[in-house]
């Protein structure tokens, strides 16, 4: 029951007839709430499923989450070895996956120590097979769903037992340790995908056709509070956008971001440069659930904003050196593990993802220099925190990257300065 996207397995067995195979591990707190459509087999560890010659066993390698299967792959008239296994959220390339999600993301209290033990004894058991088997993960590089995911599609038992740091724990105590450490934090949206795909996606009888509205519209709609994404690229929004609208570039971090900033509870209009982008982005937004996209206008509306009510508002740019300006505080929206290996000393340090629910932190009466590592996701942030009310705003040009070097003071870790040289 992952939380990565919405599952597409009831949508192509709806439109194929193809049988679902799901999970019919990890107790009653976690079973498919759809395991009983007619098109359902449901597989305990060491059940099987054959495709031709081809075998696939299941394996139950809890800990990631307590349900999780692997299946392993044997090519019978090859040989009677097994091939290779698919890992899925179990072995990464480098890593293993995370078992706090439950409980950071799902806030699923006392559930991360318990999947860490899980998983430090699926990891055992696994270990046990011959090292030529290849792994097949479910992600590569970029997945929140570890730490340290390497960016090769392929790797092998053997392989891992030597590169991969999950291996090379010596105790349970010590793997618990550190497979919570370091973790990314889990995108807001993860919850509501382990919900929906325990629950079973909707069918939708494929994506929808957002369709087009007049600027007019768009700009009432906007006027109203509706939830608008702006699809530009920050740049071209830093240089002039309508207030109240959300600003996330449709470029590969587009459905992070959405399922970050948007809310499942209201429709969502796009303004896209095409109807071809607006169509992909609204297929990209169904992918995690925000399938309600009830319209969309091209760019024009900027300048129809500009000729109805004012000039579009600008994100004003300031160097790194202008941040240690008196009266002015300064707020760092990268990531925890970013802050951790360096950040500006006395910054308010709150992750952009999380700027609606901890608004209240950031002070109204000064101004509020906002940056992060290169000068991207602040703008959006600025975006974000001035629809929320916090209007006094620049952003750091070049962003934390730029302040290390021009010679800044940083702190580190628990926050030890360190003077950064050129």
């Amino acid at each position: 029951i992952h939380a990565d996207f919405l599952s597409g397995v009831r949508e192509l067995a709806a439109m194929t007839g193809a049988r679902i195979y799901l999970s019919d591990e990890g107790g009653p707190d976690w079973l498919y709430e759809f395991r009983t459509d007619p098109n359902v087999t449901l597989l305990k560890d060491g059940s099987t499923v054959r495709i031709g010659n081809v075998r696939l066993d299941a394996v139950h390698t809890p800990g990631h989450t307590p349900e999780h299967i692997t299946f392993i792959l044997t090519d019978e008239p090859a040989s009677d070895k097994p091939l290779g296994a698919f890992t899925g959220d179990f072995i990464f390339v480098g890593d293993v996956g995370r078992p706090d999600l439950l409980e950071r993301a799902a806030n699923i209290k006392g559930t991360m120590e318990v999947g860490g033990r899980q998983l430090f004894a699926s990891l055992s058991a696994f270990r046990n097979h011959d090292d030529g088997l290849l792994i097949w993960p479910g992600h590569g590089a970029g997945s929140a769903c570890g730490k340290s995911l390497g960016g090769v599609p392929v790797s092998s038992l053997g392989y891992e037992k030597v590169a991969n740091w999950a291996f090379k724990s010596r105790s349970e105590v010590e793997f618990v340790e550190e497979v919570l450490i370091g973790q990314p934090e889990p995108p807001k949206y993860f919850a509501t995908m382990k919900r929906l795909n325990k629950e079973g996606p909707r069918v939708l009888g494929g994506f929808k056709t957002p369709v087009k509205t007049t600027a007019d519209k768009m700009l009432a709609l906007i006027a109203g509070g509706a939830q608008v994404v702006d699809l530009r690229d920050s740049d071209d929004m830093a240089l002039g956008y309508i207030p109240g609208v959300i600003g996330i570039p449709h470029d590969k971090a587009f459905v992070k971001w959405a399922g970050w900033f948007l809310s499942y509870e209201s429709p969502i209009y796009l303004v896209a440069e095409s109807e071809e982008q607006a169509q992909w982005a609204t297929k990209d937004l169904a992918l995690i659930g925000l399938d309600d996209v009830h319209g969309w206008t091209d760019n024009s509306v900027l300048s129809a904003y500009e000729k109805n009510s004012a000039p579009l508002e600008r994100v004003e740019e300031v160097e790194a050196s202008q941040m240690s300006v008196e009266g002015t505080v300064v707020l760092d929206v990268r990531s925890g593990s970013e802050h951790v290996e360096g950040h500006v000393p006395g910054a308010i340090h709150i992750p952009i993802g999380y700027l609606s629910d901890r608004i209240e932190e950031i002070p109204r009466d000064r101004r509020v220099a906002v940056h992060c590592g290169s000068g991207s996701r602040s703008r959006l942030a600025i975006m974000l925190i001035r629809r929320l009310g916090v209007r006094n705003t620049c952003n750091v040009r070049g962003g934390f990257s730029e302040y290390k070097d021009m010679g800044g003071t940083v702190e580190v870790g628990a926050g030890h300065p360190e003077r950064v040289k050129h």
